[in-house]
């Protein structure tokens, strides 16, 4: 068994470059690339063959774990196009999206200080309707229109949602206690 270790994860998979992604096909090219490479398999083999095996469970497991994930596999595709999506340097937001990101903030925060569990839920399943949409609009700019500039700043419109999913689920489980 021998692994590119240059291909990309897509290829590695067989899976098509795409931000729609067959999950299901994903998780069983995963487990039998794991079942080929997995260490275990080498441990009677040479030294070199251990390192080489580990290099590729590595790799697989990498990129399992980059594809899974819609905001890290659209940030791969992305970067597979040549796109820097400016992550670190570029935090432009439209003022639309900001003031919503405001009210977002306020009424999660408001609901935390008056310990309103039901309005952290409600928060909580109308962020995740929004974040499908917006992961359906970087589907369509990813796989569709090829717009990769639009495509990054939906990424990063997308780690602001995460950010904030994140704060309501740790909203949530504070109050449980």
């Amino acid at each position: 068994m021998s692994i590119d270790l240059t291909q990309d994860y897509f290829a590695l998979f067989g899976l098509p470059r795409r931000y729609a992604l067959d999950e299901m096909a994903l998780e069983a090219a995963w487990h039998d690339l794991q079942s080929q490479v997995h260490p275990d398999r080498y441990a009677h083999l040479p030294d070199a063959d251990k390192r080489r095996s580990m290099q590729w469970a590595t790799r697989v497991n990498e990129a399992f774990r980059t594809l899974r994930k819609p905001l890290a596999r659209a940030q791969y595709l992305l970067e597979l196009a040549g796109v820097d999506t400016g992550l670190e340097t570029n935090t432009v937001m439209s003022p639309e999206f900001l003031m919503e990101q405001m009210e977002w903030r306020e009424a999660v925060e408001e609901a935390r200080l008056a310990r309103e569990v039901e309005e952290l839920e409600q928060l909580h399943l109308r962020l995740q309707q929004h974040a499908r949409e917006v992961r359906g609009d970087l589907a369509h700019q990813l796989d569709t229109d090829h717009d990769y500039p639009a495509a990054a700043d939906t990424v990063r419109r997308l780690m602001f949602i995460d950010k904030l999913q994140q704060e309501i689920d740790e909203a949530l489980l504070a109050l449980e206690h």
